[in-house]
């Protein structure tokens, strides 16, 4: 079944309980992710699809599909690294959201302003996640990308 991914940089002091008791109340998931592993909005959206399409052929590693979208959003193999590497740090009032099934967020309703800047590649960012495009002519988003699909290879 295709989920509705819609991601959305977000800032403000409302804290991850209450963002994902406000979108689950909608009726929808969320996955609230640290912006400084997220180079742009297609690589949560890739990770989404990969992470539907593992466990529609059972080659799902976690028991949920919302964290085997974080294990391919961070490219990591192990769920512990993935969500540690992935939540955002204690106290942060700056987010990326990965909202599913929910057609309006109204995230000002909980304090919550909409910032596609955080949405952008930067140079910390790339270098945070590890990403060198030195010597190589590839767009560092195209690399991100890599980085959720390479997770399919390294399950094998």
């Amino acid at each position: 079944m295709k989920r509705a991914v819609t991601v959305i940089g977000a800032k403000g002091g409302c804290g991850l309980e209450r963002i994902v008791e406000h979108l689950t109340s909608k009726g929808g998931d969320v996955i609230v992710l640290n912006p400084l592993y997220v180079y742009c909005p297609e690589q949560v959206i890739s990770a989404a699809e990969h992470a539907e399409r593992a466990f529609d052929e059972g080659r799902n590693r976690s028991r949920t599909f919302l964290t085997e979208t974080i294990m391919y959003v961070s490219g990591e193999r192990q769920v512990s690294k993935a969500l540690k590497r992935m939540r955002p740090p204690e106290g942060s009032d700056e987010f990326v959201l990965a909202v599913f099934d929910v057609d309006d967020p109204d995230l000002e309703s909980i304090g919550l302003k909409e910032c596609p800047e955080l949405l952008e590649g930067t140079p910390e960012k790339a270098e945070a996640m590890g990403l060198d495009a030195s010597g190589m002519n590839i767009d560092l988003r195209d690399l991100a990308l890599e980085t959720v699909a390479m997770l399919d290879i390294e399950k094998v």
